[in-house]
């Protein structure tokens, strides 16, 4: 860590993770050094720290930052717990977490400071996509009854052969996504190029890419549900998306539907997912996300068969520093020109 100079403004970088793949390689720590002028003081935290969640956790590198952040003027890390930025004091003017949520970071001495908070929302696009599609792909083709057979060494096409199967062909299903962000779009450019019709709502702006149908309206919701033969969630977790799909919006869903959750656990209600697969109402659901984890061992997520659960992994990529980099970089010299940051939060909407 390098040695603090009161008198020079400066960086503090806390982005190394205790599990690899996360934590920030030596080529990325000094292509950010490099975009720094010479007159600041460059800090890299070397201690490993917890960027599981949204900020906050104990750990040898959030014990570092306390020592670390007095002073800084910029901090990026995963999330800014509260000890964080009160340890950072009055000077801090810009904080970056590494993570798309911020949940943890929009405590009240964020929310009424004059700090710019932007997160890395969009950065995990591009692999939760090909997981979402990856699971919808799952469902639609019956691998699900596959590989349960292959487990049980039993040559079984009794799934694929009846009247009534499930397996479809993509070019007739719509999926719906709820939350046209970074991940939905980059979610709807997948499922449009391989047939699908698309619709999704989003609640700020107004545009989509192409070939997505965009409902409006307060009524948008529940006409998006009741077309869907696969519903995505990709929205943020925040007071208004909390409960967002429970009893009565699977009910609306087109029986034989598949939910796909890469969003957060809490946007559904978990006990009325588990008696809609139960049921049969459901074809199935694809969860990366839960509202506990690690997702507890008695839950019966684990056993339903029309289940696919994956431990919140849906964004774990080689490619993943290359993108945060270049964010970093990217906003790095906008604040240098006193231009506006790119993802930037809105702290009173949650994201």
């Amino acid at each position: 860590m390098t040695e603090r100079n009161p008198g020079r403004r400066r960086f503090v970088l806390n982005l190394r993770e205790a599990r690899p793949i996360w934590s920030i390689p030596d080529w990325a720590v000094e292509e950010i050094r490099a975009a720094l002028p010479a007159d600041w003081d460059f800090v890299a935290v070397d201690e490993p720290v917890d960027g599981r969640g949204d900020g906050g956790g104990d750990s040898p590198g959030a014990r570092a930052a306390l020592q670390a952040v007095p002073g800084a003027e910029v901090y990026v890390g995963f999330g800014v717990p509260p000890a964080l930025f009160e340890a950072a004091g009055g000077r801090l003017r810009w904080a970056h977490s590494a993570s798309a949520g911020v949940g943890g970071s929009l405590h009240r001495a964020m929310t009424e400071s004059n700090v710019v908070l932007t997160n890395s929302a969009g950065i995990y696009a591009e692999p939760m996509a090909e997981t979402v599609m990856a699971m919808v792909m799952f469902f639609a083709r019956g691998l699900d009854f596959a590989v349960r057979a292959q487990a049980e060494r039993r040559w079984d096409k009794a799934p694929f052969d009846r009247a009534g199967s499930p397996v479809r062909e993509l070019a007739e299903c719509t999926l719906g996504i709820v939350g046209l962000g970074g991940v939905g779009r980059a979610v709807a450019r997948r499922a449009a190029a391989l047939g699908m019709r698309v619709i999704a709502t989003r609640r700020r702006g107004t545009d989509a890419p192409e070939g997505v149908e965009l409902l409006r309206g307060d009524d948008a919701l529940e006409r998006l549900l009741a077309r869907s033969d696969f519903l995505v969630l990709a929205v943020p977790q925040t007071g208004e998306t909390q409960g967002l799909i429970g009893a009565r919006e699977l009910a609306l869903l087109p029986r034989g539907a598949t939910v796909v959750n890469v969003a957060r656990g809490g946007v559904v209600d978990e006990d009325a997912l588990v008696e809609a697969l139960r049921s049969g109402a459901l074809r199935g659901a694809g969860l990366d996300v839960f509202a506990r984890e690690p997702l507890p061992p008695e839950s019966p997520l684990w056993s339903l068969p029309n289940v696919l659960a994956t431990p919140h992994v849906s964004g774990a990529s080689h490619l993943f520093w290359r993108r945060q980099t270049g964010l970093i970089r990217e906003n790095l010299s906008r604040y240098l020109a006193g231009q506006a940051l790119l993802n930037t939060v809105d702290k009173h909407a949650g994201y």
